[in-house]
C-alpha cells in the first residue's frame, strides 16, 4: 500500500519543548493532532505548509492517537546531510538520514579480519515494555544509587527516540546515565547500527555500568503467539548472552489487563522464555508468588523473586499508568518491572560469577 499522505498547514505549535513537537494541523478543514520529530523534518511554525501521515490515526490504532510529519514545504527542504555521518537509519526508505554510530572501528586483529569484542560479567536487564523502564531505573538506582545505568532503545515499539518523556525525565533526574537508540531505532543521544554494538560502546566508550535494553513506547501486536513486538526481547536477550553479560529478563506482567492473555505471565514474556536459547535470570516480585503459572520454560531459567517498594515508587512522580490504567489498577505490571531494577542491582553488587540462586 502507498503512504497515506495528505497536505496541510499547521494551526498552531502546541509543545515545542520536546524533540517529538506537538503540533495541531489543518487537513481538508479538519484540525487533527499532529508531531513533527525535529531531527527529521526541522522546526516548524504556524501557517507551515507540511504533509502529514495520517495512517494511525484515521484506522484507530491504538498507537494512533497523532498524524505524522512527513516532510514541512515552507522551512524543511533545506537541510543537507551529515557530513561525518558513516551509516544510514531508516536506509532506503523515503526518511533514511546519516548518522555516526556509536560503535567506533576497532583495531584490526594481526589477521586483518574484524572479531566481536564481549562484555563478560556486565549485567543488562531485558525490558518487554516501554512502561517498565522507569519503574525498573527507579528500583536499580535505590539498590545502588551511583551506578551509571544507561538505556538502549531498540525494535518492538516506537522507533524514535525523541517520543519518550520518560527517557527525558529519567536523564533530568540522573537515573540513567544515557540514550542509546539502535536500529531501527532512531533519534536517541548516540546512535547503533545494533542492540550488541550498542551494549559494547555503553560499557566501552560510555562508560554504563549496566544497561536496560527495551522498546520505545507503544507496542506492536497482531495478537498472535509470535507476531507481536515482545519478541524483540529474545533478540536483544541473545545479543546480550552471546557478548557474555549477565542477561536478566523483566517480564511482562499484569493483574489489571482485560485480556487474558496478557493476565499473571503475558504470553508476550512467555514466548520469549520458551524460545531463548540460553538461560537467563527473570525478576518476580515476592508479592506476587500464585501468578507465575503454565510456563513450563521457567524451569531451564534462573528465578529470582524479590521484595518491592510500591509505595515508594508511587510517590516519587514518575509514570504510574500503563495503557490508561493507573498503577492501583494494576499493581502487579508496576512489580514485575520494580522487580526488575532490584535485581539489577543486585547484579551490580555481586561478583560475575556468582549466581543468585533458583
Amino acid at each position: 500500500m502507498p503512504l497515506a499522505l495528505r497536505r496541510g498547514v499547521v494551526a498552531r505549535v502546541d509543545d515545542r519543548d520536546d524533540p517529538a513537537i506537538e503540533l495541531t494541523v489543518k487537513v481538508d478543514g479538519e484540525e487533527r493532532p499532529a508531531l513533527a520529530y525535529r531531527d527529521l523534518t526541522g522546526e516548524v511554525e504556524p501557517g507551515d505548509d507540511v504533509v502529514v501521515n495520517f495512517a494511525a490515526l484515521d484506522l484507530g490504532l491504538a498507537s494512533g492517537g497523532f498524524d505524522v510529519v512527513h516532510a514541512n514545504l515552507t522551512r524543511g527542504l533545506g537541510a543537507s546531510a551529515e557530513r561525518r555521518a558513516r551509516t544510514m537509519k531508516l536506509h532506503y526508505t523515503p526518511l533514511q538520514h546519516g548518522v555516526v554510530p556509536v560503535e567506533g572501528p576497532e583495531a584490526e586483529p594481526s589477521d586483518g579480519k574484524p572479531r566481536a569484542p564481549r562484555i563478560d560479567g556486565r549485567p543488562v536487564a531485558v525490558l518487554a515494555l516501554h512502561g517498565q523502564l522507569a519503574p525498573a531505573a527507579w528500583a536499580a538506582a535505590r539498590g545502588r544509587p551511583r551506578a551509571r545505568l544507561g538505556y538502549v532503545q531498540g525494535a518492538g515499539g516506537a522507533l524514535p527516540g525523541g517520543l519518550s518523556r520518560t527517557v527525558r525525565e529519567l536523564r533530568r533526574r540522573g537515573l540513567l546515565a544515557g540514550h542509546v537508540t539502535a536500529a531501527p531505532a532512531f533519534g536517541g543521544e548516540h546512535e547503533a547500527v545494533t542492540v550488541a554494538g550498542a551494549l559494547v560502546a555503553a560499557f566501552d566508550s560510555l562508560d554504563w555500568d549496566a544497561a536496560l535494553v527495551g522498546p520505545g513506547p507503544g507496542i506492536v501486536g497482531s495478537g498472535t503467539a509470535l507476531g507481536h513486538g515482545g519478541l524483540a526481547a529474545l533478540d536483544s536477550a541473545h545479543a546480550s548472552l552471546a557478548l557474555g553479560a549477565r542477561t536478566l529478563l523483566v517480564p511482562r506482567m499484569s493483574s489489571g489487563d482485560p485480556r487474558a492473555r496478557h493476565r499473571g505471565l503475558s504470553h508476550h514474556s512467555a514466548s520469549v522464555l520458551e524460545l531463548l536459547l540460553g538461560r537467563v535470570r527473570i525478576a518476580f516480585p515476592a508479592e506476587a508468588q500464585g501468578d507465575v503459572t503454565g510456563c513450563g520454560a521457567l524451569a531451564r531459567h534462573e528465578v529470582r523473586r524479590v521484595p518491592t517498594d510500591l509505595d515508594g515508587y508511587r510517590a516519587s512522580g514518575l509514570p504510574s499508568e500503563t495503557m490508561g490504567r493507573p498503577i492501583d489498577r494494576d499493581e502487579l505490571f508496576f512489580r514485575a518491572a520494580l522487580a526488575g531494577g532490584s535485581v539489577l542491582a543486585e547484579a551490580l553488587t555481586s561478583h560475575p560469577e556468582e549466581s543468585s540462586g533458583v
